[in-house]
């Protein structure tokens, strides 16, 4: 079988088990999790296969014009080049994780059939961006992967909170897709194709007329699917879903889509300074600020998702010094260690059995109650924070010794300016991620909230995934960085002196802050220790987990819900703790720049529609009506009236011929 037979074959399978899951979910659910799992399981040999045969070497490039358009032709193609391949393998890896972590997660879930069918949809659309070789065809893999998001955010719909997520989630990243679909018309207007192959030839041969304006236009629609600043907003209240569903997002589809979109057409945006100049900036106020949300959130999975923006502020920036291997290789390392993370934080959850317990000031006694959970975890956070020889530290070094390279001036691709930018963010959110990091650590596993109820060993399903995914958060780095430049243009991967020892150092320092900072607020509680935490309901995670998924505005009304004294992050974060938990009010911003305005707007519609529009309709209609019902009622049927009507007017019509005359 060819590679092209079998890259078809890829985002096919899930497609057809999504498809075959939605129909057969209601009579006969026995099939309903063989076809979750085995079709993405299948999907990521053939991945695989795909990877090894590419091996690296010259793109796999096939393509079939879909239909005459008459201008710029639209084509089903493949363009697998080492990038795709190697993305491809990490989207097949978390998928398979998560589909077989879901069937213990929520295996008592009514609404599981539908949730695995937009699992596997979800995953195919990713599997379309990734080895798509024509634009158009990448945007419907990009939009389907919106609208999955939609309905798997607001799964547990019953609460306020998940449908309010959900559309948030939609709406913001459409405010992105709409330049960014006049970007990519644009975009193909100037290139004459939608084929990236075609795409990239144009602007080798300066073909592009109009470069800055489409790069930004195209960088709209990255930060809403990226969660970059300033359309990062919906990703922390994504929590509202599923905790696999968060690690399938956060690790490996959607929000990878827009670095791996920018790492494509990489040479679109070095085209133009301007844009690289701003992409920088944009991700360097994302790490820096997401870092210091991080450290204000009390619920672990908001944590989490504020560590998914900064993370892929590394990315963002080190496209912005134009070195797209080291961007794909930290896109790689983070869907690993990310994955585990959010798995890892749904075992904690799934072992109380309410998403209460997601605020880190409640936790106490999990390292012994959750082992599998402490340990993969920890190897997770310390490839979160950068420190060797976990895999987070290669992949954050390469982007980090990029900008140096790129501050230096000796480069072609980025300009200095967009190097230090990047460079120096990247040391200050290296020292914010080991410091969330570490609390994250101290508050969930030596935390001195109240107990609760243990419920019992986690099915084996999620356990076991954990280990898997701990191997390449523990490994990947060491040897990719040797292995993969071969796969991404050639260029050296390996760290850097400098901002190795750099990065290092600081990161040891920020965890080491927090670590004393910790010890400071613990010993300080102690002196007057909290009441007792009253216990929390029972039953299973994955129907109540949304119960409480708003721990991180919580009612202080008693003692159960008050912040945990011993919280590091409100004693290093002083009066900055407040706005840093609320991610520095940007929703409040939006608000009222935004949403009051066209709410007002749409207010003023709908009286314009009833008080006069309408008013306007009903007078038009009870005109007639009157008339209509003075005729009605001359129309009696009595011939006597009619006669005695007739010469009335008869009377009349002589009367005033006799006095028009008399006048005359």
């Amino acid at each position: 079988m060819t590679t092209t037979t079998l890259a078809v074959l890829v985002p096919l399978l899930p497609f057809l088990g999504a498809v075959t899951g939605l129909l057969l979910g209601r009579t006969a659910p026995g099939f309903v999790r063989p076809l979750a799992v085995l079709p993405t399981l299948a999907s990521l040999v053939l991945a695989a296969i795909v990877a090894v045969r590419q091996g690296g070497d010259a793109a796999v490039d096939a393509a079939t014009e879909l239909t005459p358009t008459g201008s710029v032709p639209v084509e089903l193609a493949l363009h697998i080049d080492g990038f795709a391949a190697l993305v491809a393998l990490v989207v097949g890896l978390v998928a398979t994780c998560v589909q077989v972590y879901s069937t213990g997660y929520l295996r008592d879930d009514p609404r599981y059939p539908s949730y695995a069918a937009l699992v596997s949809l979800f995953t195919s659309a990713m599997f379309l961006v990734v080895y798509s070789g024509d634009l158009m065809v990448l945007l419907v893999g990009w939009e389907v992967m919106g609208i999955c998001s939609y309905f798997l955010v607001g799964h547990y719909w019953e609460t306020p909170e998940a449908r309010a997520a959900s559309i948030k989630a939609f709406l913001v990243t459409k405010l992105g897709d709409v330049p960014f679909l006049i970007g990519l018309f644009a975009l193909a207007t100037d290139a004459g194709s939608f084929r990236i192959t075609k795409v990239l030839g144009a602007v080798a041969h300066g073909g592009l007329d109009h470069p800055t304006l489409i790069a930004l236009l195209l960088l709209a629609g990255v930060a809403g699917k990226s969660a970059q600043f300033p359309l990062h907003t919906w990703l922390p209240d994504a929590m509202a879903g599923p905790t696999p569903v968060s690690a399938l997002i956060h690790a490996a589809t959607m929000v990878a889509a827009g670095v791996y979109f920018v790492a494509r057409l990489l040479p679109v945006f070095e085209a133009s300074q301007a844009a690289m100049v701003v992409l920088a900036v944009m991700a360097a106020v994302t790490m820096a600020g997401s870092g210091l949300a991080a450290l204000a959130q009390d619920d672990i999975k908001r944590v989490l998702a504020y560590s998914t923006i900064g993370q892929l502020g590394y990315m963002t920036g080190a496209l912005a010094v134009g070195d797209r291997g080291a961007a794909v290789f930290h896109l790689v390392s983070h869907g690993a260690f990310k994955a585990l993370l959010f798995l890892a934080a749904g075992v904690i959850i799934h072992a109380a059995g309410t998403n209460s317990l997601a605020a880190m000031s409640r936790m106490s006694g999990l390292r012994d109650r959750v082992p599998d959970a402490f340990w993969t975890m920890t190897v997770a956070l310390l490839a979160l924070a950068a420190i060797p020889p976990f895999s987070g530290f290669f992949s954050k070094e390469s982007v980090l010794g990029a900008a140096e390279h790129v501050s230096t001036g000796h480069t072609e691709h980025a300009p200095a300016a967009a190097g230090w930018i990047v460079l120096v963010a990247g040391l200050l959110t290296a020292v914010l991620t080991a410091a969330y990091a570490t609390r994250l650590w101290l508050l969930a596993f030596r935390g001195r909230g109240a107990e609760t109820p243990d419920h019992g060993r986690q099915p084996l399903t999620m356990t076991v995934v954990l280990w898997v995914l701990a191997v390449p958060s523990l490994a990947l780095g060491g040897f990719a960085y040797r292995s993969l430049p071969d796969w991404f243009d050639g260029r050296d991967l390996a760290p850097t002196l400098a901002t190795s020892v750099l990065g290092t150092g600081l990161a040891l320092v920020g965890g080491l802050v927090v670590y004393s900072a910790w010890r400071h607020t613990t010993a300080r509680a102690a002196r007057a220790p909290l009441g007792a935490v009253a216990a929390h309901p029972e039953g299973d995670a994955g129907l109540v987990e949304a119960e409480a998924i708003a721990t991180h505005t919580p009612a202080y009304g008693d003692v159960a819900s008050a912040p945990d004294p011993a919280d590091p992050g409100r004693l290093l974060l002083g009066p900055l703790h407040r706005h840093a938990a609320t991610g520095f009010h940007l929703d409040a911003v939006y608000t009222t720049l935004f949403v009051r305005p066209v709410q007002t707007g749409a207010s003023l519609v709908r009286f314009l529609d009833r008080e006069v529009v309408d008013t306007y309709v009903r007078g038009a209609g009870t005109l007639p009506r009157w008339l209509g019902t003075a005729v009605r009622r001359a129309q009696t049927g009595n011939v006597q009236t009619y006669v005695s009507a007739l010469l009335a007017g008869t009377v009349v019509l002589v009367v005033a011929v006799l006095l028009v005359a008399t006048g005359a």
